[in-house]
């Protein structure tokens, strides 16, 4: 491995000991936001994306990803030292997300809890955040999620994709881990693609200047630089996993990086159904850890508008297999569907003001 500064890797070995997902069931079709604003004509960047219910939000999406991880890992929710909740549409401008979650799983009362906040690369910093906390030994399990409730202006290019889901990660001593930790790279600049001012209902976005000085930039970087710590090339992962606004973006950036399509294709079944935002890239993990193989190698690469990405590199070990069936798989999730159309969506989002 190359003496690299930026390479980050706990000194007592860290694992996955459960992950969870969980996507809500309804469906918004592109082709009712091409009807209702361009009259059909407008080009789809995805089928349909997941919307959630009137009685889900974000909170409650991190409540069921986190179940799932806990029945996954097999241990005791009071286990738990650290709860940490990423996302950028938290129910409460001033109340944790995380100590109801951690309230809801069993975890409370002696548990650490706060919310994560960097755009849609938040579930990725819990996620590390909870590596490094195990990997100092000042705990034995954490837990890490993303979650998200996105949202876009009516007419604007992000109501076809801004979904809804979220993945919950339990970070443990990579002794029972069900894939073990390699280290991580992070690259971060101040490049302000996409905002939301205190106030202001939905984000605004810098259109096509998110993509070549954000996104690919940022995930080209990070990613590039994490191949080159461990002394790796492309062809070494059986898979790889990148932030999914949409389908086009992380198919280019895996090509940029010299990945093939049977190593993305898995990890991609996800942004099919919409960038669910902070949790977007490790939901899209959790669908690759539900088919993995001992030995599997798994690249995790994120990005966060404003903007950063969060590259991480994992091994799959023997004990993938009998911690698959534990709990529904992300496939699951995603074929339980129902479609709703524009106007139901309006109401389940509150984008109908009475007055």
């Amino acid at each position: 491995m190359m003496n690299q500064p930026a390479f980050l890797k706990p000194s007592r070995p860290v694992g996955i000991a459960g992950y969870g997902a969980y996507i809500p069931r309804y469906r918004l079709p592109a082709t009712e936001v091409s009807q209702m604003w361009t009259d059909g004509v407008a080009g789809l960047p995805i089928q349909e994306k997941a919307v959630p219910g009137l009685d889900e939000d974000t909170t409650t999406i991190a409540i069921e990803a986190a179940r799932n991880a806990l029945v996954r890992s097999g241990i005791a929710p009071s286990d738990l030292r650290a709860v940490w909740v990423g996302s950028e549409s938290h129910p409460y401008a001033v109340k944790p997300t995380s100590t109801i979650v951690a309230e809801a799983i069993g975890a409370t009362p002696l548990v650490q809890a706060a919310d994560w906040e960097f755009a849609c690369k938040a579930g990725t910093e819990a996620l590390i955040a909870a590596v490094g906390l195990v990997g100092a030994g000042m705990a034995d399990y954490a837990m890490g999620i993303g979650a998200d409730t996105a949202q876009g202006r009516p007419g604007d290019a992000l109501e076809y994709t801004a979904g809804a889901g979220g993945a919950a990660y339990i970070m443990g001593p990579a002794t029972g881990a069900l894939a073990r930790f390699e280290g991580s790279l992070s690259y971060v600049t101040d490049t302000p693609d996409f905002w939301r001012r205190p106030r202001a209902e939905y984000p605004s976005h810098g259109m096509r200047f998110t993509g070549d000085p954000a996104y690919f930039h940022h995930i080209f970087t990070a990613g590039g630089m994490l191949l080159e710590a461990l002394a790796r090339k492309a062809s070494d992962y059986q898979h790889v996993v990148f932030h999914q606004p949409n389908v086009k973006f992380p198919t280019r950036a895996a090509k940029m990086l010299g990945f093939k399509p049977e190593q993305w294709e898995t990890g991609l079944l996800v942004g099919r159904i919409g960038n669910t935002y902070s949790g977007a890239s490790i939901l899209g993990m959790t669908a690759v850890l539900d088919v993995a193989q001992p030995g599997d190698k798994i690249m995790l690469v994120s990005f966060g508008s404003g903007a950063g990405s969060d590259a991480m590199s994992f091994e799959v070990t023997d004990l993938i297999h009998e911690r698959q069936q534990l709990a529904p798989s992300t496939a699951s999730y995603i074929a339980r569907r129902s479609v709703i159309d524009y106007a139901t969506y309006l109401r389940y989002r509150g984008k109908i003001r009475l007055k």
